[in-house]
């Protein structure tokens, strides 16, 4: 079984992931973590560090071609596991990303979403703007602005593939979300029986 995390940045999809694949373990089932990510928070952290900023096109080819070769890695590695699988992140953050930058979608993206193995459960962590900001905030690794959030949040709910998804209330404590998240797994669990 595949599942993917989305969400936008302070969602909490790194979080509930390993939260996720230490509760199946705790009951003895075989489950794996991969994390899909694109480069993003290490480019912009050496963009601040030495004051510049890389257009956002050239930003964009540099994040897809990390995201697709993560996700192309991660798909063979869940190819050969048998148990649970928990993809963190996956390519539509990098379409919802695109949005929010009013890039075009380009047809690698949408072909490789359509042509490689479609996870059993698309998890879209929703949190407010705000409370992601809090949590960015808190963690003190990266920055975001509200007004970043609140566009890329915009940005999922505009993705044809957001109906696809099962989206999740991320607000609360951590404990709390991987309540809503092991529900919704057992749920899909439970209708592939």
């Amino acid at each position: 079984m595949i599942i993917v995390l989305t969400g936008i940045d302070g969602s909490g999809k790194t979080t509930a992931a390993r939260s996720l694949v230490a509760a199946a373990r705790a009951e003895g089932r075989n489950a794996l973590l991969l994390s899909n990510y694109a480069g993003r928070r290490r480019m912009s952290l050496l963009g601040a560090r030495f004051g510049m900023r890389l257009p956002d096109r050239l930003a964009d080819a540099a994040e897809t071609t990390m995201r697709v070769f993560n996700v192309l890695v991660s798909h063979a590695r869940a190819s050969r596991f048998e148990g649970l699988v928990v993809m963190d992140r996956h390519l539509h953050c990098q379409l919802a990303l695109r949005e929010v930058k009013d890039l075009p979608r380009g047809r690698i993206l949408p072909w490789l979403l359509r042509t490689l193995p479609a996870p059993d459960l698309i998890l879209h962590l929703d949190v407010g703007p705000e409370a992601a900001h809090r949590r960015i905030v808190a963690r003190g690794t990266d920055e975001e602005s509200v007004a970043e959030l609140t566009a890329l949040r915009a940005a999922y709910r505009a993705l044809p593939e957001y109906a696809d998804m099962v989206v999740i209330d991320a607000g609360g404590r951590p404990a709390e979300v991987l309540a809503r998240v092991v529900g919704a797994v057992d749920s899909q669990r439970l209708l592939k029986v």
